[in-house]
């Protein structure tokens, strides 16, 4: 029995060995989170931003929520304007809305520059030098109540979709804009998860055959498919995307999502698969200026594409009556407001 048992022992002992070689010898291999740069420090007195374009002219336009750490501030909402080096180069007061714009954006045909008033529930074109607005965009009737209007993308044609976040809809008006139309209503865009947003950030891949949605709240990005801009049956396309919120598209289809839970952009290949995950939170300053990415809300391209800005729209969701989040106590103590920026240039994982 003696020899048996240091025979079985020494047969371990190998394979513990070979084990530790194996482990050696396999490559390495880990998202690298990259560095996150502040991009713009929003002035004194302004709100959490959340919706961010990019112009035809590489600026960058930045609504807000419309939200500081002691809650909803009054209105009219305010977009910030910065140059490509993150200079503030104008600050618009937009006459006639409330305090919380939200999704923002540059009509592909002529220009224009849109906002959500997610407190009036309705679309407006900006002045993007003096700030005055027109409605763009309306709801039929019944309908605003109870809506909770949130991003917004564009196809080729300049018609206008945007996500309802609360009654699971996404609407759809023409280029001239007017009363939209409910293009998909679905449960897949509703959510009774936390933070309680539905649909919120939306984009169509290149070939313009899928609209995908992120589900903040179910933390999934959902699936359209669409042919002769006929929306089909949506589908989970990704679960499990911690607080799945702004997502833009880039050309190679890779998907580009703010996970404002998780503090990071997770980036999607076409398949779903997960090639990188990039940015973090590094505490705050001594001023209350958040350090890398906090609550990231969008995401949106410079025009060449070599760098992504991100909003840090630092939201205590306990503002809502909500339990905390890992978050929360750290956006209690946000002072000053910010705009991250990241380099595009990442190493996607590799592997199999």
């Amino acid at each position: 029995m003696t020899r048996i048992s240091r025979w079985f022992g020494s047969l371990a002992l190998i394979g513990a060995g070979l084990a530790a070689l194996l482990w050696q010898a396999a490559p390495a291999a880990a998202f690298n989170h990259g560095d996150v740069e502040v991009f713009a420090v929003l002035p004194n007195g302004a709100t959490g931003p959340e919706g961010i374009a990019v112009s035809p002219g590489d600026e960058v336009y930045v609504a807000t929520f419309g939200f500081n750490t002691a809650g909803p501030v009054a209105g009219p909402g305010k977009i910030y304007v910065y140059n490509k080096n993150g200079a503030l180069l104008r600050t618009l007061t937009v006459a006639g809305t409330s305090s919380h714009l939200i999704g923002i954006g540059f009509h592909p045909t002529t220009n224009v520059l849109l906002v959500i008033d997610n407190g009036s529930a309705n679309v407006r074109a900006v002045n993007r030098v003096t700030g005055a607005s027109a409605i763009f965009m309306t709801l039929p009737a019944g309908m605003a109540a109870g809506a909770g209007l949130n991003a917004m993308t564009f196809d080729a044609a300049g018609n206008v979709y945007v996500s309802d976040s609360f009654q699971g809809i996404i609407w759809q008006v023409g280029a001239g804009g007017g009363e939209a139309t409910a293009w998909v209503t679905n449960a897949l865009l509703t959510t009774t998860g936390t933070p309680p947003f539905g649909a919120n950030g939306l984009d169509f891949n290149a070939a313009q055959d899928a609209l995908f949605v992120a589900n903040t709240g179910n933390d999934t990005i959902v699936r359209i498919p669409v042919a002769a801009g006929v929306p089909g049956a949506p589908a989970v396309f990704v679960n499990s995307i911690n607080g799945a919120d702004g997502l833009v598209i880039d050309p190679d289809d890779n998907i580009w999502v703010a996970a404002n839970q998780a503090d990071e952009i997770v980036v999607l290949d076409p398949t779903g698969k997960t090639i990188a995950k990039l940015g973090d939170f590094s505490g705050l300053t001594a001023g209350g200026v958040p350090n890398g990415l906090l609550f990231p809300a969008t995401p949106a391209f410079s025009r060449n594409g070599r760098t992504l800005y991100v909003t840090n729209l630092a939201l205590d969701i306990r503002l809502f009556g909500l339990a905390q989040s890992g978050d929360s106590q750290w956006t209690a103590q946000v002072n000053r407001y910010t705009v991250s920026r990241i380099r595009t240039n990442f190493r996607p994982l590799s592997g199999p």
